[in-house]
């Protein structure tokens, strides 16, 4: 009896399992994609036009957040507040009926392309014939962003003015993330410091630098930039380190966005991260507030007219219908583990990672997936999974890899970059000196070790800064 039994559920159990695993791998988008196709495939799976909480089942109006998941354990509790959020409608108010089809298309859109994200932003600013224009430029963008083609071609073959093609690959660099459309590298800085300077005024020689070429900035010639512009070296340094860490010379590939709790600056991404990080009410001396984004907006279900078909079918037809029933009951089953599993995942990493979350690199948690696996009393695969291909946006509104979580190296590099940032300008440290100095703040590495982060962070050895700093 007992061989039996376990002959019948091992292949159910199997499938649970593999599919799980399956789904667990896949990020919020692809997951979104295989709902689609599923819900395409199988009359027996439905998509309830309501919005519930994936984790309470409570009914959400719209973009509203669960007010029971999202709610502390208690008023003194600093625990971090886990849950699951059902995707919002990232849609733009119209201005004017629907009466065009290419905004029918893109309104109707879940995967979003950088095109397709852009053109969202602007199109109701523009004219029909100027959203044709535009839709023609940012299909002609290339992965880093820029557009190649020539302008006054384009003007010529839509028959309209250059100063037109003008305004609209204009609004283009102006949207999120800026400075797409642009023709170079230097086109793409100057159109983000153009916006940065709006709200937060920087010194003219900044837009200098940039004019004076990419190549300049990234060899970090501050002696020649000093000289060229008759600013002190220091004030060089200064600027150049802005425009490094806020400026972004290839646009489509910026890594920052503004979900749920915007900052004043722009955000700078058009894919949407898996998990969301906040600090309750903004406050960063409130617990920290985790949004696990589930990939659907309705309420997938079963069809409620299968189970009566099925019983009324033919025998010839009832197994194809129950397969189908099973497939849709299986996947329904298999989302509900990869949610729970996300959820305790990220429980356990933002209560280990509190700090590097608040307070940046230098403070990331030592911890690999095998030892969390053990605390989580999963496989270490099951970890692999949950983590690969998927993003999380930090209170800072920095999007990063979720792996990068795991990336033991990363608080050592921090500590590496400040010991060089802080060295003697005029004799730069050899990576045998950085090697001391490491030991003494408790990290023994090897050179070759030393020499391989510094690489990782695009940092030249000693001779070459020293090189560089004198403007060769």
């Amino acid at each position: 009896m007992y061989q039996r039994q376990f002959q019948r559920i091992q292949p159910q159990t199997t499938a649970h399992l593999a599919q799980t695993m399956t789904l667990l791998s896949m990020n919020v988008d692809e997951l979104n994609q295989e709902i689609n196709r599923a819900l395409a495939e199988n009359p027996a799976l439905v998509m309830k036009e309501e919005r519930r909480c994936p984790g309470c089942g409570k009914l959400l109006s719209g973009n509203q957040i669960c007010p029971v998941c999202s709610k502390p354990k208690s008023a003194q509790s600093d625990e971090a507040i886990v849950f699951l959020s059902p995707r919002s409608e990232f849609s733009y108010a119209k201005s004017a009926p629907d009466e065009d089809i290419y905004m029918d298309e893109v309104d109707n859109t879940d995967e979003v392309s950088l095109a397709e994200f852009i053109l969202r932003q602007i199109a109701y600013d523009l004219e029909n014939q100027d959203r044709i224009v535009a839709a023609y430029i940012l299909n002609q963008v290339d992965e880093d962003g820029f557009l190649n083609e020539n302008l006054a071609e384009i003007a010529n073959y839509y028959h309209l003015p250059l100063s037109r093609i003008e305004n609209v690959k204009r609004m283009i660099q102006h949207a999120e993330p800026v400075g797409v459309g642009s023709a170079t590298p230097e086109e793409a800085l100057m159109v983000q410091l153009e916006v940065i300077n709006e709200s937060n005024p920087v010194p003219p020689y900044y837009f200098d630098i940039i004019r004076m070429g990419f190549g300049v900035l990234s060899k970090k010639q501050f002696a020649q930039i000093a000289k060229a512009l008759k600013i002190s070296n220091t004030e060089a340094e200064k600027a150049v380190d802005f425009i490094s860490k806020n400026l972004y010379p290839y646009p489509a590939r910026a890594h920052w966005g503004n979900f749920r709790l915007p900052s004043e600056e722009k955000g700078q991404v058009y894919s949407h991260p898996d998990v969301i990080i906040n600090h309750m009410n903004n406050d960063p001396t409130l617990p920290l507030v985790v949004e696990i984004i589930t990939p659907t907006y309705g309420t997938l279900d079963i069809n409620p007219l299968y189970k009566q078909a099925i019983k009324q079918s033919a025998e010839e037809t009832k197994e194809d219908l129950k397969t189908d029933y099973e497939k849709a009951n299986l996947l329904i089953k298999c989302i509900q583990q990869r949610n729970n599993t996300m959820q305790r995942l990220m429980e356990k990493i933002v209560h280990i990672q509190r700090a590097f979350i608040d307070q940046g690199e230098k403070f990331l948690e030592p911890i690999t997936r095998a030892e969390l696996s053990k605390e989580l009393e999963v496989h270490e695969s099951t970890i692999s999974r949950a983590v690969s291909n998927k993003s999380v946006q930090l209170p800072s509104g920095q999007i990063i890899p979720m792996d990068l979580f795991f990336d033991k190296s990363l608080g050592i590099r921090s500590v590496l970059k400040e010991i060089i940032e802080s060295e003697n300008k005029d004799q730069p440290l050899s990576d045998t000196e950085i090697v001391d100095q490491l030991k003494s703040q408790g990290y023994p590495l090897a050179r070759r070790t030393v020499a391989k982060y510094r690489s990782m962070e695009g940092i030249l050895p000693g001779h070459l800064r020293k090189q560089e700093r004198k403007g060769k």
